[in-house]
């Protein structure tokens, strides 16, 4: 966490990265901050070329956004993991400590939760079932922040449960009692019991189904470019609460940069930068 007031650095990290934006989060808050001479960059950086590029960086920095394909690299190069990072496992934020070095953390978890309170309007009940669709890395992300809200029981839907270690993984770290399902295997009529939705598949994947997945009533779709995706289109169709990965975007960068700045995030100003950057085509909501 920066406690110096002079102008300090900051950057997203990732391959490729010029479509990031980051910039335009990250940007708002030191503007809202008053933190003059603070910059925020994209820098293409692949797993491993991180731990060099770490490394070189002076003590003007004060953090880094890290996506994708970074992410485990960054976990593993750092000095400190926050529990949350540690069962996700990976970091997309690393803050420059003031004893020296680095410490991990992983703001998609916020990001999930955020985006599914404010924007899915979900509030968990004693025995919800959550369904998440796809086992990358968001979906590790997603199965943690299911279970900050209070969500204990996930459906994992993959193509190939042999592939899903990764994910399955991060759900027992959580606590989580979780059923790995073959995608092919599925009657998605039965999924729609389920309290919230976790889709982090692409949309051609999800469209034969996305009539039985819109029953769900709360659902954070990851995919925003092009939108809106079928299964959003479906969901609005049914009178259900969406959440976007806009949404989780948005809300992951709030933690970002209160740990990189010290202050607490202007949310509302990085809320209206990134409705601008993006046409306006979704909400944000706060709350």
């Amino acid at each position: 966490m920066s406690t110096d007031p002079g102008p300090r650095k900051a950057a997203v990290l990732g391959r490729p990265i010029e479509h990031s934006l980051s910039p335009v989060l990250h940007g708002a808050a030191f503007r809202a901050l008053g933190l003059d001479g603070w910059t925020y960059e994209r820098i293409e950086a692949g797993a491993s070329d991180l731990p060099g590029l770490v490394d070189g960086l002076g003590p003007e920095w004060a953090g880094l956004s890290v996506t994708m394909p970074g992410k485990r690299a960054a976990l593993d190069h750092a000095d400190e993991v926050t529990p949350r990072a540690a069962a996700v496992g990976a970091a997309n934020t690393l803050v420059r400590r003031a004893e020296g070095g680095w410490r991990a953390d992983c703001t998609d978890v916020e990001g999930v939760t955020g985006a599914l309170r404010a924007a899915g309007g979900y509030t968990p009940s004693t025995g919800d079932v959550a369904v998440v669709l796809g086992a990358g890395g968001t979906a590790a992300a997603a199965v943690v922040g299911l279970a900050d809200l209070g969500v204990r029981q996930v459906r994992l839907v993959v193509r190939e449960p042999a592939r899903a270690g990764e994910t399955l993984d991060a759900a027992k770290r959580a606590a989580l009692d979780v059923e790995v399902l073959r995608w092919s295997e599925v009657d998605f009529a039965e999924l729609t019991a389920a309290a919230v939705l976790v889709n982090t598949v692409p949309p051609d994947a999800v469209l034969p189904h996305v009539e039985q997945l819109a029953g769900i009533g709360r659902v954070l779709d990851v995919i925003y470019h092009p939108w809106p995706t079928p299964l959003a289109e479906a969901v609005t169709a049914r009178g259900g609460r969406l959440a976007t990965g806009l949404d989780m975007l948005l809300h992951q960068a709030f933690g970002q940069a209160e740990q990189f700045t010290g202050l607490p995030a202007p949310r509302e100003a990085m809320r209206d930068a990134l409705r601008v950057a993006t046409g306006n085509i979704l909400p944000l909501p706060l709350s």
